[in-house]
C-alpha cells in the first residue's frame, strides 16, 4: 500500500532497531486494522461534494461523520460524537457543564441493550470496521489532549538532555517532541514503569517460579450461549473479550487466594 508520501511494507523479518521482534509480526488472520500517523500534520476526515456546490471537509469529530462514513449502519442519519456533547444530571435530567468523552459516548453506543436490540452489533465485518474507526477516534482525542496539555502533564520534569540524545540524537531539538504520560497504556514510559515495579518484586521475593499463559477458546459454552441467532464467535469480538476477562480474573483469584495448585503466592 502506498501514497504520495508514505509506503507501508509488512515484513516480519525486518523490525525497527530497539523494538521487540514480535511487535511487528505480519498479520496471519483476516481482521480489520488501521495504521495511524499521529504527528499533528494529518487528520482523519472525509470529503463530500454538495449538489451544485464545491467540496467540504468533514472532520472525524463532526456530528455527521459517523452517518457519512457508515451510511448503511446509520441510515437515519443519527448524530455521532462531537465536542459539544454534555452529560445530563441523572437526578434532574438537566444538562451539566461536564463534557462526554468519545470513549464514554461509544461505550454506550455499542452496549447490549435489554430493552431493545442494538442493530449496530449485527453488521459483522462492517461492525468490525466501525469499531476500529471509533477506536482511532478515541485515540486521536487522547493524543490531542496530551499534545495540548504538555505543561499540565509536567513534561518539563522528563524532557532533558538524555531523552533528546536517546530519541533524536540531536540536542538542538530537545523538548520539541510530545511526551506520553505513564498513564497512557502501552507507551514506552508505561511499560518501563511496570518493568521497574517487577524489579522491585524480584528484589523483595526473588525470581519468579512460574510463567503462566492463558488463552481463550471460541468454543467455550459461555460464548456460544450469548451469541445471537446466526452469529459466530468471529462476529462478536467484544463478547470474546468479556468472557476471556472474566475467566482470567477467576484464574488470578484461584492462583492468589487458593493454595490448592500453586501453594502460597507472594506477589
Amino acid at each position: 500500500m502506498s501514497t504520495d508520501q508514505r509506503k507501508l511494507i509488512i515484513r516480519s523479518d525486518k523490525t525497527p532497531v530497539g523494538e521487540h521482534e514480535r511487535r511487528f509480526n505480519a498479520p496471519i488472520v483476516n481482521e480489520v486494522a488501521i495504521v495511524m500517523v499521529v504527528d499533528g500534520s494529518d487528520r482523519r476526515d472525509i470529503i463530500i461534494q454538495k449538489r451544485g456546490e464545491g467540496l467540504e471537509r468533514i472532520a472525524e469529530t463532526h456530528r455527521s461523520y459517523d452517518s457519512l462514513q457508515f451510511p448503511i449502519i446509520f441510515w437515519q442519519r443519527e448524530d455521532g460524537y462531537h465536542f459539544f456533547l454534555k452529560q445530563p444530571n441523572p437526578d434532574t435530567g438537566l444538562t451539566t457543564n461536564k463534557k462526554i468523552s468519545a470513549m464514554e459516548f461509544y461505550t454506550f453506543r455499542i452496549m447490549i441493550w435489554t430493552e431493545s436490540s442494538n442493530h449496530i452489533l449485527f453488521y459483522r465485518e462492517l461492525f468490525h470496521q466501525y469499531i476500529v474507526d471509533i477506536y482511532a477516534k478515541t485515540e486521536s482525542e487522547s493524543f490531542l489532549y496530551i499534545m495540548l496539555n504538555q505543561q499540565k502533564l509536567r513534561v518539563e520534569e522528563y524532557i532533558h538532555l538524555r531523552d533528546a540524545i536517546t530519541n533524536d540524537g540531536n540536542v538542538t531539538v530537545m523538548g520539541r517532541m510530545d511526551i506520553l504520560p505513564t498513564t497512557y497504556i502501552g507507551c514506552s514510559r508505561y511499560m518501563h514503569e511496570y518493568a521497574q515495579d517487577t524489579m522491585t518484586y524480584i528484589r523483595s521475593y526473588g525470581l519468579s517460579n512460574l510463567f503462566i499463559t492463558f488463552t481463550f477458546n471460541t468454543a467455550w459454552f459461555e460464548i456460544k450461549e450469548e451469541l445471537a441467532y446466526g452469529q459466530s464467535p468471529a462476529d462478536s469480538h467484544d463478547l470474546i473479550a468479556q468472557v476471556f476477562k472474566q475467566k482470567f480474573i477467576k484464574l488470578i483469584e484461584i492462583i492468589t487466594k487458593s493454595d490448592i495448585f500453586y501453594g502460597e503466592v507472594n506477589c
